[in-house]
């Protein structure tokens, strides 16, 4: 049980009816899960207003009621507190909760439209093979030390942010490192937390279903570093035009990452093949598993965040040499043909340029490259067309397929795709609405040699229909399929 006037500090109180010295015993958003003695926060969201289900909050033993707009009729022995925008109150009244877990450890956050989940990934490997207790906020999962937990979302709500940032406490981690999407900072989840630094990987179309404008999502992504404390670093890629956008207004001591010029941190790509890439790290060479010139950007990121951290710089290359890729990133499977599948997350144009684009420049060329894409329902629409283009003009066959339709119709999906296709590319595109045919499509248009690029899903397990997700893993089928030919 906690005091309400305690969980209360710095939360931006207009009025209280009521007392708030009274013991509560959890803070809670979804009226559904309201128990006896609960502060329920009431959020207008993009599609529910919490303000309707007071009453059934209430009735559910709702003790406080934290709201935008008080209720014209009050219930006796209801404390109701007023504040201006109850995303901020929840987040702050959720650190509070949690005795501000945020401000015990340092929590780094990682920002960008690509390189999320890698860069904050390998940060974790790169922690624990140095010795530390390390946690991990991610798309992909949860980890407090070696623990680990299924993540639901990029980045979690207020509450279930500081629940595990509270467990990792508990565990003696040393570091977290934390995603940091554009809809948690919109939404205001990551309110309320203390971040030790804060990394910018690079800012492409994307979310635009959301946001609505590319000025709007760029400057969500910045008011991430404009409230970075003093104490904080903030590390940004220049070479991305926003980099320097980002910086602009912060408090945190800035740092910046660069390939083509002049930065606090840069890299070199000096060989690359699909086994691996030497990299030039600040005038060091360091042999890494990872490939391509947007790993090269995220080994830079994780590099310059360990130094800054304090780790010793030898060490941090010898720990980098090691590490292994993310699941759903770059990973391959060859066939006993030579064929080779790679499965990666590239949902957007530029993340599906950049994993094309790393692959033409590894490949002699007298092999076929075969790229299988989808693109995501009720998502940002704008992006189906450039991605379908960018397929055709790098592969020699791009085969269009379901990706998650969610609540959309599939073929209207792929006819938007194929509207991007310039009339030169056609012979070079077909579209195959069933995701496991489409694959087991490419296996069999490869030869020994070639390559399979299947792109969208990456470490997903499913896909998602009318609400309903299906089991389904792109490097399983692909594995499958290459089973079945090595036995016909």
């Amino acid at each position: 049980m906690k005091n309400l006037k305690d969980i209360l500090y710095q939360v931006g109180i207009q009025q209280v009816f009521g007392v708030t010295n009274i013991a509560v015993n959890s803070v809670v958003f979804d009226s559904r899960k309201v128990a006896k003695n609960d502060v329920f926060v009431a959020q207008k969201g993009v599609t529910v207003d919490g303000h309707l289900y007071i009453d059934k909050a209430i009735g559910l033993g709702a003790i406080a009621i934290v709201c935008e707009d008080f209720p014209k009729d009050k219930k006796t022995g209801v404390t109701y507190i007023q504040v201006s925008d109850a995303n901020v109150a929840l987040a702050v009244l959720a650190s509070n909760f949690y005795d501000n877990p945020s401000s015990k450890l340092p929590l780094i956050g990682v920002t960008g439209t690509n390189g999320k989940t890698t860069v904050t990934s390998l940060l974790y490997q790169l922690f624990k093979k140095a010795g530390y207790k390390a946690g991990l906020l991610s798309t992909v999962k949860i980890l407090v030390d070696q623990e680990e937990f299924k993540a639901t979302h990029t980045t979690p709500d207020s509450l279930t942010i500081n629940r595990y940032l509270d467990k990792m406490v508990e565990a003696g981690v040393d570091y977290c490192f934390m995603e940091v999407s554009s809809h948690g900072i919109h939404q205001k989840r990551t309110g309320g937390l203390t971040f030790t630094g804060g990394i910018f990987t690079n800012l492409t179309h994307d979310h635009l279903d959301y946001h609505k404008t590319f000025a709007e999502y760029r400057n969500v992504k910045k008011y991430f570093f404009d409230n970075l404390p003093k104490s904080a670093f903030a590390l940004t890629n220049i070479d991305d035009k926003n980099g320097d956008f980002m910086l602009q207004n912060t408090r945190a001591k800035k740092y910046s990452y660069a390939a083509k010029t002049i930065a606090d941190y840069k890299v070199k790509i000096l060989e690359k093949q699909f086994s691996g890439s030497l990299l030039k790290l600040n005038d060091i060479e360091v042999w890494t598993k990872l490939i391509g010139g947007f790993n090269a950007y995220n080994l830079l990121a994780i590099y310059a965040t360990a130094e800054l951290l304090g780790l010793e710089k030898l060490e941090i290359l010898r720990i980098i040499s090691q590490l292994e890729s993310v699941s759903g990133r770059f990973e391959y499977v060859v066939s006993n043909d030579n064929i080779t599948a790679i499965v990666d997350y590239a949902h957007t144009p530029d993340a599906l340029k950049n994993v094309l684009e790393t692959i033409n420049s590894i490949r002699t060329g007298n092999e076929k490259l075969i790229t299988v894409v989808g693109c995501g329902g009720d998502r940002d629409k704008t992006k189906r067309a450039k991605m379908a283009n960018i397929a055709s003009q790098l592969s020699n066959q791009a085969i269009f397929t379901s990706d998650n339709p969610r609540t959309e119709n599939p073929q209207a999906i792929i006819d938007e795709m194929e509207n991007g296709v310039p009339a030169e590319n056609y012979k070079k595109t077909i579209s195959i609405l069933d995701r496991r045919q489409a694959i087991k499509t490419a296996c069999k248009f490869s030869e020994s040699g070639d390559i399979i690029l299947i792109a969208g899903k990456g470490h997903e397990n499913y896909q998602e229909v009318n609400g309903v997700r299906f089991h389904f893993d792109d490097l399983e089928e692909v594995t499958h399929c290459f089973n079945q030919l090595k036995n016909t």
